[in-house]
């Protein structure tokens, strides 16, 4: 439950649209290689589908490290 509630704080403001979220397109970024700018729904979906353990992995880090 609190990595669902860490979800929700991320994508504050951009919750109907999170490929606009500046923070999520830099994670991607950082991790994945793609550009920010490149980052469309149909990308962010398939990079979210592509490595959802690793990213319910970093909530839980991130989750933890608070």
């Amino acid at each position: 439950m609190d990595r669902l509630l860490l979800a929700w704080r991320l994508t504050k403001g951009y919750r109907l649209m999170p490929w606009r979220s500046p923070y999520l397109r830099w994670r991607i970024e950082t991790y994945s290689g793609l550009h920010a700018d490149a980052i469309t729904p149909r990308e962010f979906f398939r990079y979210c589908w592509n490595h959802r353990r690793e990213l319910w992995r970093y909530l839980g880090w991130a989750v933890r490290s608070r």
